[in-house]
């Protein structure tokens, strides 16, 4: 299925809908086998993946100037400056927004933050076409975002395997049932559950605790949006996700490095005593 024939008209949909043209134009501008060359002269690929396997609170801190819901969150944006204060306070990876027209993104603040620091980096955005893999290896990028209700299977899976044949384990996005035994049907090894409904912006994080449970073990787990305190994280842990992506929470923040610093800090997850991360409440 894919999100043209399920919910037109969505916010989600009309996003899609306009990267799908975005795409073709730079297509024209950029084709494939050039960026094929750059993804060949990249500098290799850091393991987004290992990095929130870690025993400690892994946090994914997202670079945003702006968000659709929000509007802009942070007037003063220099993402080397967030970069470096996210990994001075302990960020497992970033995720940097390279969407244009509804996050005020570029693709340039993905390559600036990434080269400023040593984690690995995500690339957030609206990818749909195999051409923005490679581009988005072309700038560097170690992992990228992939959305289950903006994609049917086949695409799914040609999606996943590119990224693998470039270094790059993808972040399977999903916000159903549904979707996630899509997901884990394609072999999806890092999956995250989106408390914010893209189709009309509403944010629950009982989403995450609904379907974090149903997550194998043996896939690294992700709670995305809505996330703000200590306790969030607390639950989260609980029952059973290895890792919290958060960006609005600290884009507003007048010092987002020393606003994570202070959540990690107190975020000390329920299960770091067991024997296997996620092993609460996560199915076998």
């Amino acid at each position: 299925m894919s999100i043209a024939e399920t919910k037109p008209g969505t916010i989600l949909s009309r996003i899609i809908e306009s990267r799908r043209a975005e795409v073709a134009r730079r297509r024209r501008i950029l084709p494939e086998t050039v960026l094929r060359i750059a993804a060949g002269k990249a500098d290799a690929p850091r393991d987004f993946a290992g990095a929130l396997a870690r025993d400690k609170v892994s946090v994914i801190a997202e670079i945003k100037k702006a968000s659709p819901s929000a509007g802009v969150l942070r007037r003063e944006f220099e993402p080397v400056s967030l970069a470096r204060g996210f990994e001075q306070a302990g960020a497992a990876a970033l995720s940097v927004l390279t969407e244009e027209e509804n996050f005020q993104g570029a693709l340039a603040h993905l390559r600036d933050a990434r080269a400023a620091v040593s984690l690995p980096v995500l690339r957030k955005d609206f990818i749909v076409d195999p051409w923005q893999v490679w581009e988005a290896r072309a700038a560097n990028a170690d992992s990228f975002l992939l959305i289950a209700a903006a994609l049917d299977d086949a695409t799914l899976g040609e999606l996943l395997a590119l990224g693998r044949e470039l270094g790059m384990e993808a972040l399977v996005e999903v916000h159903t049932a549904e979707e996630l035994e899509r997901v884990l049907a394609a072999g999806a090894r890092i999956v995250g559950v989106n408390n914010r409904n893209l189709h009309t912006l509403e944010v629950r994080m009982e989403t995450s605790l609904e379907l974090g449970e149903t997550i194998p073990e043996d896939r690294v787990a992700v709670s995305e949006s809505g996330l703000r305190s200590a306790q969030d994280l607390r639950k989260l842990s609980a029952a059973g996700f290895d890792a919290f992506l958060i960006g609005e929470s600290l884009m507003r923040e007048p010092d987002p490095g020393a606003a994570l610093e202070r959540l990690i800090a107190t975020a000390v997850p329920e299960r770091s005593g067991d024997s296997g991360a996620g092993s609460s409440d996560r199915s076998r």
